[in-house]
C-alpha cells in the first residue's frame, strides 16, 4: 500500500490481473524458469505492443513518446 492518495496500487493490480488472466493461465508453465521468461515476455508485450484504450489505443511506450514530443 502507498500513501494516502497514491494510485500506484491500482496500476500494479491492473498489470498483475492482466498478466494472470491474459497470459499465465492460458500458457502451460512447466518450470519456474519458463514462467520467469514468460513474465518478461509479457512485460515487453504489455508495454511495447498491447494497445491501451486509456492511452488513445496506443501502447504505453508510444503514448509516452507522443507526450514527450508535445512538450518539446
Amino acid at each position: 500500500m502507498g500513501d494516502v492518495g497514491a494510485c500506484w496500487n491500482a496500476v500494479v493490480e491492473r498489470f498483475f490481473g492482466s498478466l494472470k488472466h491474459d497470459w499465465l493461465l492460458k500458457v502451460p508453465q512447466p518450470t519456474r524458469e519458463h514462467m520467469r521468461n514468460d513474465v518478461m515476455a509479457y512485460m515487453g508485450y504489455y508495454n511495447l505492443e498491447r494497445l491501451h484504450t486509456a492511452n488513445g489505443d496506443l501502447s504505453p511506450v508510444e503514448y509516452e513518446q507522443n507526450s514527450l514530443r508535445k512538450v518539446s
